[in-house]
Order: C-alpha cells, then structure tokens, then sequence
C-alpha cells in the first residue's frame, strides 16, 4: 500500500491552559496524488491546523505523519518533499525575483538549480520582471512568484492557504490551472484552505470541513451537495457555519 501524503491522528492544538481547543482531535488520511480541500469560517482551525501540518506549531496531543514521516521526531526529512505557499507571507521585498528563488533552491538543496529556476521562470511567465524587487510587484505577479517558489523542489505535498485571495478572475484561473497540471504531472498531493467555494469544486476531490477546531463532515463535493440538498458548495459551507442540519445522515 503506498504512503499516504498526510497521516493525521487526533490533532489537538490549545494556546492556553484552559482555553477552548483552536484545533480538536482532527483525524484524517490523505492519500498522494490528490487535492483535498481544508475548509472552514474565519477561527475554524484551517491555519492552525496547517502550521502543525508544517511543524511550525508543536502539537498539544496527537500527530502528524507527512510522506511516511513523524513531524514530532524526523520534521526534516519531511519537510525536503513539501513545500508552503500563502499569499499573507511576502517573500523578502528587497531581494528580486530571481535572487529569492535562488535563495529557495538553495535552502531546498535543489540539484541544478540554475535550470530549474529558468523552467519555473517560463512556465509561470516571470521574465518580464525576474529582475525586480518582490516588493514593487502587483498581487498578480507575487502570486505567480510565490507559487513558482512553491514548485522549487517539485514537492511531492503542497500545503496552500487561500492561493487565489485577492487575484482577478484570469490570474486566479491561470493559478488554478496551473495547480491542475502541476498535480497531473508530478503526482503529488495538495492540501487547499480556500474560501472560494468554486475553487474547491473545481480542484478538490475530497474536502474537510472544520467548525470550531473540530472536523463537522467530510465527502467530495458531490457527496456534501448530495447530503445537505444543495446545488453549491457556497449553501453547504453556510449550512455548516449557521448549524442547519443536513438532509441525510
């Protein structure tokens, strides 16, 4: 049986003695070469529960197994196959569009570097400005950068918080194609927290669905439009999030 990308058992994060759980004993098996999508309100648990994903945040109980490997006590070796982007991290302003992604293949140890930025530099159409400072880009151009920095070590788990937050239509169209064919190709697994229910319909095989630190329910998409007896899965997230009972069991 292959590895799954994510082995996730009784994940529980709370900041403080006595506080209520920002994440609550989450379950779940994430195979490879899929997209999955994390959803919830604002508070849910969606980023907490992708910081402890990437080891950024320790655990208060449970664990996380990424690409065969406990985060608890091998993180590194997990880490080398994954890679993180979301549009609320800036990459370093002052450095230009090619000295960051230098500086990622380099952190990455990525073999040949020099050939594999100038792929990402053609596919994701960064030429005309590889040369500027990441700070005088617009939104569209470091989305484009960061998803590129993203791709840098071809990462067989991708963890993505809102990739498309603040895009145009055709920017978010071109990002999400290009999620689709980055995970065709390569075979990896993608972790999406998003509010752009459309988004997740059209990219998501499986979805999470989070209220309270807790996971609510879970399905593909036409299973969750299916239980709740909507056409969308804009009515279902509204369902979850207002306490309305699905139709079925």
């Amino acid at each position: 049986m292959e590895t799954p990308a994510l082995l996730v058992e009784g994940l529980t994060k709370t900041y403080r003695p006595g506080d209520t759980p920002a994440v609550d004993g989450l379950t779940f098996t994430m195979p490879m070469g899929e997209t999955w999508g994390l959803l919830g309100g604002n508070g849910a648990g969606k980023s907490t529960t992708i910081a402890m994903l990437l080891g950024l945040l320790v655990p208060s109980g449970g664990r996380v197994v990424a690409l065969g490997h406990d985060m608890a006590t091998d993180r590194f070796a997990a880490l080398a196959g994954m890679n993180f982007s979301s549009p609320y991290i800036a990459l370093p302003h002052r450095l230009t569009v090619d000295e960051n992604l230098r500086v990622y293949a380099h952190l990455y140890g990525v073999p040949d570097s020099k050939r594999r930025i100038a792929e990402l530099v053609e596919e994701f159409a960064l030429g005309d400005f590889a040369k500027r400072p990441a700070g005088q880009l617009s939104a569209g151009q470091k989305t484009r950068v960061a998803l590129a920095k993203a791709l840098i070590n071809r990462p067989a788990l991708l963890l993505l918080d809102e990739p498309t937050a603040s895009l145009d239509p055709d920017t978010g169209d071109w990002v999400r194609s290009a999620l689709e064919r980055y995970r065709a190709e390569s075979g990896a697994a993608i972790l999406l927290a998003s509010h752009n229910m459309a988004e997740v319909e059209r990219l998501c095989s499986h979805v999470l669905m989070l209220k309270g630190g807790k996971a609510v329910d879970a399905g593909s998409p036409d299973d969750l439009l299916r239980r709740y007896g909507r056409d969308d899965l804009e009515e279902v997230f509204l369902d979850i999030a207002r306490g309305r009972a699905r139709e079925e069991a």
